[in-house]
């Protein structure tokens, strides 16, 4: 589509294209002509669309804090999935995992050799020495927001804190490395480096997301790779840093009896956090967390 120079911008904010997206059009223009990959318009919000999108991620962070604050030995899952649905419902918003693509529950519990998507059940109860990934996402006035945090439950081994450290570390390495006007290599390099300097290894089937407008759009964010490469990294895309990490192999399974619950192959222990990212033009503002 072409703009005039005086034309209201494609983004939305009643500016004219001159003085709003056009040296930033020009700017991808010319790295596309260098044979860089260059997000498409659709995944770069305006500002109108990323104050909703915070609205959103307010509510997702609050879920995670009552997660925090009430967490313990001897909860089910189910009490925790009840815990989110219920707040989730009292401030207006939807659990974005409720019902997607079939699955049954609002929110996923992912305990020790479980990778991601462990469905909430009464019959999983959380024990000492457990690990825990709680993963939130929230739809709020039709904005989406995702984010999780790990937990320890009672007396945990060292293998096992030193893991979830470490894969905090992984996640920040990954934040860290986000710049405006860099690449999505970048942030899988950092997260890789680190993760194999620990003797950790990461897994390659799922990854981050874009997200803000629908639960999982572009781009796909790896978390291992080359600096330099990938997607370029520009003002107004949101998308999640959430790498999986193994104490074993990076092999993983699905569980055949639910379809979703993805495990270890070798048994060993996995770790998982995850923010959602805005980048700005000067650097980036972490949404969810």
């Amino acid at each position: 589509m072409n703009i005039g120079r005086n034309d209201d911008c494609w983004c939305g904010s009643k500016k004219k294209y001159k003085k709003c997206h056009m040296e930033f059009d020009e700017r991808l223009e010319e790295l596309k002509r260098q044979g860089h990959t260059v997000p498409s318009r659709n995944i770069i919000k305006n500002k109108e669309q990323i104050e909703k999108i915070k609205e959103s991620a307010k509510i997702n962070n609050a879920i995670l804090d009552l997660v925090s604050e009430n967490i313990k030995e001897g909860m089910t899952t189910e009490d925790i999935n009840k815990m989110v649905h219920d707040f989730t419902i009292s401030q207006g918003a939807i659990p974005a995992p409720l019902d997607f693509c079939g699955f049954p529950k609002s929110v996923c519990t992912s305990i020790n050799d479980e990778v991601c998507h462990g469905i909430p059940s009464e019959d999983i109860v959380l024990k000492n020495g457990d690990i825990v990934n709680i993963d939130v996402s929230t739809i709020y006035n039709g904005y989406y927001s995702d984010a999780s945090r790990m937990f320890l439950i009672g007396e945990v081994s060292e293998n096992a804190k030193k893991l979830v450290e470490v894969t905090k570390e992984c996640l920040l390495k990954g934040i860290e490395a986000v710049k405006p006007w860099g690449h999505l290599g970048d942030i899988g390099e950092a997260i890789e480096k680190h993760a194999n300097a620990n003797g950790y290894t990461v897994v390659e089937e799922f990854g981050g997301h874009g997200i803000g407008l629908d639960f999982h759009e572009e781009p796909f964010v790896f978390h291992y790779g080359r600096a330099g490469e990938g997607m370029v990294l520009v003002p107004g895309m949101i998308f999640t840093i959430e790498p999986m990490i193994n104490e074993g192999n990076a092999d993983i399974y699905i569980d055949v009896d639910n379809g979703w619950t993805a495990h270890t192959e070798d048994g060993s222990l996995s770790a998982q956090w995850e923010n959602m990212i805005l980048v700005t033009e000067d650097g980036i503002e972490i949404l969810a967390y």
